[in-house]
């Protein structure tokens, strides 16, 4: 029985390795592993008859004597589908094993009822599901949602933007797509917080702070290369930090001057002096541009918003210590007109020692990041089984 245990775990080590770098060579699986050559082989010999995986001679090895076989993922054979519900649009694609998005479907979001958001989600999984190859091999599905999510049963808790309070979302997302298959949910920052670390500008931080803006803030934190997710599951709920207590914006949540009331899209939107009645992610990028070519409005807008980013900034640098800090959602697109004000922050209010290492960054997966994290949910029972209920390969 412990034999098969240590199997179980090391073939999932494999694949999780495979998964994420997209190709690996035996002799390197065999360092990273502590195995010898022969357990590298008989272990990817049965994840190959599995279809998860396959082998091939390196195309260019540039050194003598006999290549090792490089292990790739079967990236259209295996697939999970993933969904993201943001605050404007919903997202549904296909995504096979190592992480390739390999087909998406969108939609502006129309309204905010659970079953129409649902019906629109599960027609696209359909969709998406009918047009795999007839070969190919659904082995899970993960959503994103932006709000508080319950672990476990995919129940939202609250999610102030669209109004939803316990909502069984992946319950009746599950039911409706008919694959059999539950429907794991996570909150979108995350799981953006997830993705960046695996496949993004996190790569290789096993301490870092995600930052992600849509109307809203929102944020993840991986400590020591695991996502602080608290006691129930709700942490890191870093947009409704205070920054700024005595004169600060209204927010949603009942407070005054939140990080994200201070700094999200309507906060720059009325700092540029827009009207009231636009909104949304090309509105906001008309500021960055304006500000770009000089508009003094739009100019003093991302100041404004950077400074108040970088209060909530140096808090999380002096709290955390992280080695990145990884701007995503909208904040990608602020960012880079807001730096200035954000590092003159951390340089007056962070401590040096904390600050002397810290990266700044945007986000490397963009819009995808999310999308890519929900996909990584829809994963985590095949890398921690790779054989369980997996059909080999014709």
């Amino acid at each position: 029985m412990l034999q098969e245990e240590i199997r179980r775990r090391n073939l999932g080590t494999l694949l999780r390795h495979v998964h994420l770098d997209g190709s690996v060579s035996r002799a390197a699986l065999a360092e990273r592993m502590g195995l010898n050559r022969s357990t590298i082989m008989a272990l990817t010999l049965e994840l190959t008859d599995a279809g998860l995986v396959r082998e091939e001679a390196p195309t260019d090895t540039g050194r003598s004597g006999r290549p090792s076989l490089v292990v790739r993922p079967r990236t259209t054979g295996v697939y999970v589908l993933a969904f993201d519900v943001a605050v404007d649009w919903l997202t549904a694609a296909r995504v096979g094993l190592g992480g390739v998005i390999l087909d998406r479907r969108w939609a502006a979001r129309a309204g905010a009822d659970l079953d129409r958001v649902v019906e629109v989600l599960a027609g696209f999984g359909r969709q998406l599901h009918e047009a795999a190859p007839p070969e190919a091999v659904c082995v899970g599905v993960g959503a994103s949602y932006c709000g508080m999510i319950r672990p476990g049963d995919g129940m939202v808790r609250f999610g102030p933007d669209l109004g939803w309070v316990d909502q069984a979302f992946g319950p009746e997302l599950g039911r409706r797509l008919g694959l059999a298959q539950p429907v794991p949910v996570g909150n979108e920052a995350h799981l953006g917080a997830v993705a960046e670390q695996r496949r993004g500008a996190g790569l290789g931080f096993q301490n870092m702070v995600y930052l992600h803006g849509d109307v809203g803030v929102g944020g993840g934190i991986i400590v020591g290369g695991k996502l602080l997710d608290g006691d129930g599951g709700y942490a890191c709920e870093l947009g409704h930090m205070v920054v700024n207590p005595h004169q600060g914006r209204p927010c949603g949540c009942g407070s005054h001057g939140c990080l994200e009331a201070e700094v999200g899209e309507r906060a720059l939107l009325d700092a540029a002096g827009r009207p009231a009645d636009l909104f949304g992610r090309d509105a906001l990028r008309d500021v960055v541009s304006d500000a770009g070519r000089g508009d003094p409005a739009a100019r003093e807008a991302l100041r404004r918003i950077g400074d108040w980013l970088g209060v909530g900034v140096a808090n999380l640098i002096n709290l955390f210590n992280p080695g990145i800090v990884i701007f995503g959602g909208m904040l990608r697109d602020v960012y880079p007109g807001a730096a200035d004000p954000v590092r003159a922050r951390i340089a007056a209010s962070v401590l040096p020692v904390a600050r002397e290492r810290v990266r700044l960054r945007t986000s490397a997966l963009g819009d995808d990041a999310t999308l890519v994290g929900a996909a990584e949910l829809g994963f985590s029972q095949l890398l921690a089984d790779p054989l369980r209920g997996v059909v080999p390969a014709l």
